[in-house]
């Protein structure tokens, strides 16, 4: 019962952030008492200050350095199942604004109420990630409430993220519900298979809509080649948008050959050539046999995987800008996408200026590529942002004109 709920306290002084409206609490903030050290992780609490003030409900995990998540600005708000279903009424409502069809990510975490949460929807089919303790406790509460408002014809556990292993939580796959089997995505007319239980994150890249369908406009009559590729979807949509030649490259067989099933339910498959390799081999390869493309399309995964990583990040995006703008013919465009939170929106454009300026043109050593920008921006309306957290703005993508 909410009355009987425990109270975590803030330190003296350390109240400032949540007082701003920070929708976290860092365990070096928190009164680690022998009560509150003694609390299951997920547990929901009243975190309360120093002076008295009321904070609201919130997760709370003793052994997570992100100690508590906060839920609701009411103390005494329930989060019981009525709670959930609330809060994903609230998402789903959104959603219905914004797209025509049910394909999108329904829960984007903080910036949905649902800290450490996210759903993405195909469909009748759902994948959920639960990366908090607190989330993992109630997945039984927001089954109840999925069923009550879309009756999910399956929902899969895509939990294995690997931030689960700062709060505790092994990973894992595993149907939690249903039937999952012949899952589908649908994007810009077309339907691209998902594998919920075989392929990567939560089966597709919804962040990346927006993208993918402002470089398939460039791409008519082009060659297009779409490097780390995954299942696809930049690429088959550049086909589909008439594009004269695409080469999907990615180093999983599994994500290719998924690629090419999506080929051919788009009727595109004559057009489209698939490449096993390892991309930035691929494409220092290529540089070297000097092919050209009129659209090049480079979205790795994530760089920078923890802070310290990030000098590295920036010179590996360097380079991975030079050798892409290099494969680019002259009024041709690039590109490139970075999906590492650890990388400042603007340290990336600085690393991808630097990569393009030094990239040769066809094939001679010049004083590099002339290029304009034409689109940066980030992750589409389904993945909204937290106003305090600025860090959760983790995609950062560039369309370069390259004269």
């Amino acid at each position: 019962m909410p009355e009987t709920r425990p109270i975590i306290r803030l330190l003296p002084g350390r109240d400032r952030r949540v007082k701003a409206g920070h929708p976290w609490a860092f365990s070096n903030e928190v009164a680690m008492t022998p009560a509150a050290r003694a609390l299951p992780p997920g547990s929901v609490v009243r975190l309360e200050g120093d002076d008295g003030t009321r904070h609201g409900a919130w997760h709370f995990n003793p052994h997570s350095l992100i100690a508590a998540r906060r839920l609701d600005a009411d103390p005494a708000a329930p989060c019981d199942a009525a709670w959930f279903r609330a809060r994903l009424a609230e998402a789903l409502a959104l959603r219905g604004r914004l797209f025509e069809a049910p394909h999108y990510r329904l829960v984007h975490a903080e910036a949905d109420g649902l800290p450490g949460l996210v759903i993405d929807r195909y469909g009748d089919v759902m994948a959920l990630q639960a990366n908090t303790a607190g989330m993992e406790a109630a997945t039984p509460m927001i089954l109840d409430a999925l069923a009550g408002l879309i009756a999910p014809r399956g929902v899969v556990a895509r939990n294995d993220s690997a931030v689960r292993g700062l709060e505790g939580l092994p990973e894992e796959v595993r149907l939690l519900a249903g039937d999952a089997a012949g899952a589908m995505v649908e994007e810009g007319g077309l339907r691209f298979p998902v594998d919920l239980l075989g392929g990567q994150k939560t089966g597709w890249f919804f962040d990346q809509r927006e993208h993918r369908a402002r470089v398939a406009r460039l791409a008519r009559g082009a060659t297009v080649l779409d490097a780390f590729c995954h299942t696809g979807g930049f690429g088959i949509g550049c086909a589909f948008a008439g594009a004269t030649a695409v080469t999907l490259l990615d180093r999983s067989e599994h994500a290719l050959a998924t690629a090419r099933d999506a080929a051919a339910l788009a009727g595109v498959d004559a057009r489209v050539t698939t490449l096993r390799a390892e991309a930035m081999e691929a494409l220092e390869r290529m540089a070297g046999e000097e092919r050209r493309f009129g659209v090049v399309i480079v979205d790795p995964p994530a760089f920078a995987k923890q802070r310290k990583d990030q000098p590295a990040a920036l010179r590996a995006y360097g380079k991975l800008a030079r050798l892409a703008a290099g494969l680019v013919e002259r009024g041709g465009f690039l590109f490139i996408a970075s999906c590492s939170h650890h990388v400042a929106p603007g340290d990336f454009a600085d690393a991808v200026v630097w990569g393009v300026h030094r990239a040769s043109r066809q094939g001679r050593a010049v004083h590099g590529r002339d290029a304009r920008i034409l689109h940066m921006g980030g992750a589409g309306p389904d993945h909204p942002l937290h106003p305090m957290l600025p860090e959760s703005q983790y995609l950062k993508g560039m369309l370069l004109h390259l004269p």
